[in-house]
């Protein structure tokens, strides 16, 4: 197994890689969308929570990312000992008729495929997305961690219609008519994700690339009146059964899965790695489960997370781990000190499991 290090776009910068490196992390999962753009309640100096509307504004529609920038971050990535191992999240902006089912989807097809055909040439093996209307939407921050540490939690569902011109907790159009995004079914969402992995995974694997699905958070049925896809662990599975390609893989986050109303962590942790389907993971303690959770300090929540990294090192995992969110310590770095801390307890644990003194 590897230590990682996840980076928002801001946060791509030299001295961020040899604060990743310095942690003890050989690899990076970076995110190429700016969440914080234009999202006045979504300060940068955390992860995105935001409010009713949403986290920011997508990028711009005609812009995908380069091939020249992607290889201009793994030489940078490079030159402070550190591979970039998936970049995480489609821009709604390349893609939200591929969610909407909208007019503009056979074109935003082809944005995926082309993004993809690009990680695969400048080798970067993964792309993580997450396949949900409303996104990521209902989280509120507050002192909720140990000794009074800032953190991000939810306290009860958020059902409110999203306006027209938003998916994914992102405003994509800011001149969309008045009215809100209608409701589909869980069905229809099925359906729009298995067409989308019927089209494009023949493209990822022909350009050695992992498509890996992250679990719907918040875990609940619906959020903001759309319909969720992997809100129970065993609604994994049906990914993996909707299409047998060796790309479809599993974005696999802990926390989101504690958070889930129902299953076993620790048999989802067993099952779908030993099925060797875990393209990654990240590595998060929660207390409490949706619509009333908080997260934690990587030692202090519900999760035994040195039992979890037993039965992955038992399973035969050997991808990366990475802290996907962690409190903010109290002092002049809030973010790289919960960052640090948490990368620590991983380094250790992996160790400690796998009897390597340099885990990967």
């Amino acid at each position: 197994m590897k230590l990682g290090l996840g980076l928002y776009r801001h946060q791509l910068t030299r001295e961020n890689f040899q604060f990743a490196r310095q942690a003890g992390a050989t690899h990076l999962v970076i995110h190429l969308v700016d969440y914080f753009k234009g999202g006045v309640h979504n300060p940068r100096d955390n992860q995105p929570t935001g409010g009713d509307q949403g986290w920011g504004l997508a990028g711009d529609p005609n812009a995908l990312w380069t091939l020249e920038e992607l290889q201009n971050l793994c030489r940078a990535a490079a030159a402070q000992g550190l591979q970039i191992e998936a970049v995480e999240n489609f821009d709604p902006a390349h893609w939200h008729d591929v969610l909407l089912d909208g007019p503009k989807r056979a074109a935003h097809i082809e944005n995926v495929k082309t993004i993809i055909r690009r990680l695969g040439e400048a080798g970067i093996p993964i792309m993580g997305y997450n396949f949900s209307i409303a996104g990521v939407a209902g989280r509120v921050t507050g002192p909720f961690a140990r000794g009074g540490a800032m953190s991000v939690g939810m306290e009860g569902p958020v059902d409110d219609p999203m306006p027209n011109g938003m998916v994914w907790n992102m405003v994509y159009d800011p001149h969309a008519p008045p009215g809100t995004v209608p409701p589909i079914s869980h069905d229809e969402l099925w359906r729009r994700l298995a067409r989308f992995l019927d089209e494009v995974l023949p493209v990822a694997e022909q350009a050695g690339v992992k498509l890996a699905l992250h679990p719907d958070d918040p875990p609940l049925p619906t959020v903001r009146g759309q319909p969720r896809l992997v809100y129970q662990p065993h609604l994994y599975q049906k990914v993996i059964d909707l299409n047998p390609s060796p790309s479809n893989t599993l974005e696999f986050c802990l926390g989101t899965l504690a958070e889930m109303t129902e299953g076993n962590l620790y048999e989802a942790v067993e099952q779908y790695s030993r099925q060797r389907r875990l393209a990654y993971v990240h590595f998060r303690n929660v207390t409490g489960k949706a619509p009333f959770y908080k997260e934690t300090f990587v030692d202090d929540g519900d999760i035994d997370m040195l039992r979890v990294v037993r039965i992955l090192h038992q399973t035969g995992f050997d991808g990366v781990l990475i802290p996907d969110h962690t409190p903010q310590m109290t002092c002049a770095a809030p973010w790289h000190a919960g960052m640090a801390y948490a990368m620590g307890y991983l380094r250790a644990a992996l160790q400690t499991v796998t009897g390597q003194r340099h885990p990967g």
